[in-house]
């Protein structure tokens, strides 16, 4: 598997899926905010992952505390951590049963990616779904 495999991207996205978002803000300024927005707009099942904001919901998904409260799985884990931190979320993703982990725009962990593809995940790295989607003509 590649890493940011474009008719993986495409496979990942072409269709709803169930996506954890990690690092999900209620902030309307944090970029994670409007990702989030934006793929509930696109059909997909999301869920927020924040442990600060557990119980509530954003843009209509609701949050929950860890990946671990993710139930059933989620197919994408979309990663909204800085670079090293990131690791541990793919760790997560991992462990959780994911079939991709996705870093978002700058965040970039070689280690944790090659981890995740040794686990059969597909990896996408630096790359924003929001971009993505349009990119690649999936728009809903």
């Amino acid at each position: 598997m590649a890493v940011n495999d474009e008719a993986q991207m495409r496979e990942l996205l072409g269709q709803p899926r169930r996506i954890a978002v990690v690092g999900a803000s209620p902030n309307p300024s944090r970029p994670s905010n409007g990702v989030l927005g934006f793929l509930v707009e696109q059909g997909h099942d999301v869920i927020a992952v924040n442990p600060g904001h557990a119980g509530k919901t954003i843009h209509g998904a609701p949050v929950v505390a860890s990946l671990a409260d993710v139930e059933p799985a989620a197919e994408i884990v979309d990663i909204f951590r800085n670079s090293e931190d990131a690791g541990h979320a793919v760790d997560e993703a991992i462990v959780h049963g994911a079939k991709a982990v996705w870093m978002q725009i700058g965040v970039i962990n070689d280690a944790a990616a090659k981890r995740a593809e040794e686990a059969g995940l597909i990896v996408v790295m630096d790359r924003c779904p929001k971009v993505e989607i349009p990119r690649l003509g999936l728009l809903k």
